[in-house]
């Protein structure tokens, strides 16, 4: 059965399986454009939507990052979906939102990413916890992705993980809940930013001397 096909005859639901092994080019023809879906070693699973705090510390995250990186010429943003592929674990994540610095711009194609990010950061929600924090850890690891930032916004904690000499994942030291990344020169993140009723975007922009 073609790709084609099983988007035509079944609609699948969220954290399903589909039942075919699909190559990478048909993964990435698989549903529509704003389908969330990811590529586990030749499986498809379809993920559950954000809910609205997860979306909302996303967007909040998107716009920070992305001023703060466009005024400092470092690299490009994206959020999902879109696709990250981790060729040698036979991987196709798609992170809540992930950094590419402007040395590595090459890995940027038309329709994903060939290759690990330079930062990743991944939302936690009630259902992919293990996902998150055991799974794509260890994947992130492997690729040598230098920052993982990991952001449960049910229990308000953050951890920022940085690779260390040996390429093993350490949690960053905060102070007084201040994250400073050296993936991003001079970018910092507050945590208690995250957790506000609102996200202030404009506030986080004035610390950051963008505004």
């Amino acid at each position: 059965m073609s790709v084609a096909e099983i988007t035509e005859t079944r609609v699948f639901n969220a954290n399903q399986i589909v039942p075919q092994r699909l190559t990478w080019e048909e993964y990435l023809r698989f549903g529509e454009e704003n389908t969330l879906a990811e590529w586990v070693d030749g499986r498809v699973i379809v993920l559950f939507s954000g809910s609205t705090k997860h979306q909302q510390i996303v967007g909040f995250l998107d716009r920070v990052i992305g001023f703060y990186i466009e005024t400092h010429n470092l690299g490009q943003v994206f959020t999902a979906p879109y696709a990250m592929k981790l060729s040698k674990l036979r991987r196709g994540r798609e992170p809540d939102l992930l950094f590419v610095s402007r040395e590595r711009e090459h890995l940027i194609t038309k329709t994903f990413l060939d290759g690990a990010a330079d930062l990743v950061v991944e939302v936690v929600s009630p259902e992919s916890v293990e996902r998150d924090s055991v799974q794509k850890f260890a994947e992130y690891e492997a690729a040598g992705i230098r920052e993982y930032w990991l952001i449960d916004y049910t229990s308000q904690t953050a951890i920022f993980y940085q690779l260390d000499e040996k390429g093993q994942y350490q949690p960053a030291e905060t102070t007084d809940g201040v994250f400073h990344s050296t993936v991003l020169p001079g970018f910092f993140i507050r945590e208690n930013w995250l957790w506000q009723e609102r996200l202030h975007t404009f506030e986080a922009l004035r610390e950051l001397g963008i505004l």
